[in-house]
């Protein structure tokens, strides 16, 4: 059999949204991805978007599709 061409422990797990399909809150960080839960706030880094801005979700969301937590010294703050 062929040896596969990419190391699995190096593969990236960052799932990429489309911006078209999310709403503004969504896209700002101000709603869960998944569920459009608006409080508390998603604290939990749970992609990106095409353009490589962070997408956030609710800490329920994030145990079904697996966390990315945000490291305390990056902000939570999105600005516009």
């Amino acid at each position: 059999m062929c040896e596969p061409d990419t190391r699995t422990d190096l593969a990236s797990q960052v799932h990429v949204y489309d911006p078209s399909r999310l709403s503004r809150a969504q896209c700002m960080g101000e709603a869960c991805v998944i569920c459009h839960t608006k409080w508390p706030r998603p604290r939990r880094v749970l992609g990106e978007l095409s353009d490589g801005a962070h997408v956030y979700g609710c800490d329920e969301c994030a145990e079904i599709i697996g966390p990315r937590p945000v490291p305390p010294s990056k902000p939570l703050v999105v600005v516009r």
